[in-house]
């Protein structure tokens, strides 16, 4: 071995590379920091100098491994559409998923005490994307419960699908399952332009507007009910971007909780 692959940069890198190749080979994505150290030819010691315990190992794994995904999604700029970038963003989220099943367990594992760096920074990148759909009025909720709902989701579908393949099967359900949170995050019009089936016969004008319980009945009210939390919601992001001058900052922390109040208020049902 030379001096080089003895340098503490790239002994800690080869146990890294080495313990990445053990993980995606593993049955069910476990190693051992004995074979970790035996197959990249150091002691526990070594090891347990850079990573610190086997957790810190998997960790760094995990770290590595999501790094690759999302430099992709670091290496764009925002698009002019945000609902476009968040529908790749779910696709592309799935499919790193199927393509690193034992990383992705790994990733979304109980036994992780620590959230890896990655996945803080996954969401940070989707709330921030979820900010720009509300600046333009096409967000119902609050970004970040729009977050929340959409990650959960999102990695729902992938564990299902990388962890029991034979009974989820259909490789269109991260698609449906796409739309129909997609559906319950974005105001009507976004999803009739988007998805077809959903238009405005469905949860737009003729369904909850103005000719299905719109002009007639008690539509005008429930439609303006239900228009509420998206009007809410754009405002919250306008008012975050640009905070003016016209209230103190308690008053604009306290606007805000008002704002995100409305935003995320669940309709009553009849």
């Amino acid at each position: 071995m030379s001096p080089a692959d003895t340098a503490p940069g790239n002994t800690k890198a080869r146990i890294l590379d080495v313990a990445a190749a053990l993980v995606a080979r593993s049955p069910d994505g476990d190693v051992s920091t004995r074979a970790v150290c035996e197959a990249a030819g150091v002691g526990a010691p070594a090891l347990y100098r850079h990573f610190g315990d086997k957790e810190g190992l998997l960790s760094a794994v995990v770290d590595h491994g999501f790094d690759q995904y999302l430099a992709t999604k670091r290496g764009r700029g925002p698009g002019t559409d945000p609902v476009r970038d968040l529908r790749d963003g779910w696709d592309t989220h799935t499919d790193f998923a199927l393509r690193n099943p034992n990383l992705y367990r790994l990733m979304n594992s109980p036994a992780m005490r620590t959230p890896p760096a990655a996945a803080l920074e996954s969401h940070r990148i989707l709330t921030e994307d979820l900010r720009r759909a509300a600046e333009q009025g096409k967000l119902r909720l609050a970004p970040e419960l729009a977050a929340q709902m959409i990650m959960s989701a999102n990695v729902g579908v992938c564990l299902m699908l990388v962890s029991r393949p034979a009974t989820f099967d259909d490789m269109t359900l991260s698609r449906r399952v796409r739309d129909a949170v997609h559906t319950a995050v974005f105001v009507p019009e976004v999803m009739a332009d988007t998805v077809p089936g959903t238009g405005t016969s469905g949860t737009g004008t003729s369904g909850t507007g103005t000719s299905g319980t719109g002009t007639s009945g008690t539509a005008t009210s429930g439609g303006d009910e239900a228009r509420v939390p998206a009007v809410a919601t754009r405002l919250g992001a306008l008012l975050r971007q640009a905070p003016g001058t016209a209230f103190t900052p308690a008053e604009s922390a306290l606007l805000g909780e008002w704002l995100d109040r409305l935003s995320n208020t669940a309709p009553e049902r009849p």
